[in-house]
């Protein structure tokens, strides 16, 4: 560990330069390359998705060089950014199941519209037979096909959640922390960073909103306030476990899942899974994320919480 160190204006400086590179570079092909346009919206995204990988590796190297670590090997690099290859299942499960609780009357209410598409397939083919059990099964094998070949599939539960975890907490949250913020600061101050980089969906939704100002920033306010609530959840999953892997899951499944599901008209079902989940969330939320539950030994673990001059 260096005894060397930054200020908290570089560390804000340097989160803020990544947050805006994140963005900036995805229109860098059309108005600074000035490449033609894609000839598909499949080659659009493919582009995008280069973009943001070019994105994530000039911040990891940019983090890299700030950081004052112990020592440069790629072990001690990659347990910085939480990249370890240890205590998998946990970084898994724990964090998963956590999400999913806040998701109890979404889950209930896409468990009951499945039952009743099952249902009705069963009726409309003639009742419960191997033929039906074949037909529905062949139909979710091509439904499966469909949705792996989609090239918005990979954007929403792949290149999104990796790259914007690796940017914005890997990357981030090290260099909040080392430049001197408390812990409790980073998990709220961190998802800002995080929200603004979502402002360039703003045009996409006022066009959406049939280009009425008031409803276009209504939708934007509501989508940067779920993700500062998201981005301070993940924040707080990367922190406590030192585990990348941890608010790449939960933020997976949170593009999966979308808004949670509060209530829903003559299901009441719904509405009693919604408050048992986000009871069972609070009830579990610090005893699930124990850094000991990650980590063999808190005191001296090869993760990122302990690299900083500062601890």
């Amino acid at each position: 560990m260096d005894d060397g160190g930054f200020s908290k204006a570089v560390a804000v400086v340097a989160c803020a330069a990544m947050a805006l590179f994140y963005v900036a570079i995805l229109y860098a092909p059309t108005l600074i390359l000035r490449l033609p346009p894609p000839p598909s919206f499949k080659n659009f995204m493919i582009r995008r998705f280069i973009c943001a990988a070019i994105s994530s590796v000039v911040s990891v190297v940019v983090s890299a060089l700030l950081l004052p670590m112990k020592s440069r090997e790629a072990s001690s690099l990659l347990g910085v950014y939480g990249i370890r290859m240890d205590h998998i299942w946990q970084a898994v499960i724990f964090p998963l199941t956590l999400t999913a609780l806040m998701y109890g009357g979404s889950l209930v209410l896409k468990s009951l519209l499945l039952m009743s598409a099952l249902r009705e397939h069963l009726n409309f083919g003639g009742g419960l037979s191997f033929d039906n059990i074949k037909s529905f099964s062949e139909e979710i094998v091509a439904c499966s096909r469909s949705i792996a070949s989609d090239v918005l599939v990979w954007r929403t539960y792949v290149v999104a959640p990796l790259t914007e975890e690796l940017v914005f907490r890997a990357c981030m949250l090290p260099l909040l922390l080392c430049g001197g913020f408390q812990k409790s600061t980073v998990i709220f101050l961190c998802p800002i960073f995080f929200s603004l980089a979502h402002l360039n969906h703003l045009k996409d939704v006022y066009s959406k909103q049939n280009y009425n100002l008031t409803k276009a920033f209504l939708a934007i306010g509501l989508q940067l306030g779920y993700t500062v609530v998201f981005g301070s959840y993940a924040s707080f999953l990367f922190i406590q476990s030192g585990h990348f892997l941890a608010p790449l899951v939960a933020h997976a499944f949170c593009n999966f899942m979308g808004l949670p599901v509060l209530v829903s008209r003559g299901k009441g079902m719904v509405s009693v899974a919604s408050v048992a989940g986000i009871v069972g969330f609070l009830w579990l939320l610090f005893p699930m994320t124990r850094p000991e539950l990650y980590n063999d030994r808190t005191d001296n673990c090869v993760c990122w919480q302990g690299y900083c001059s500062g601890n």
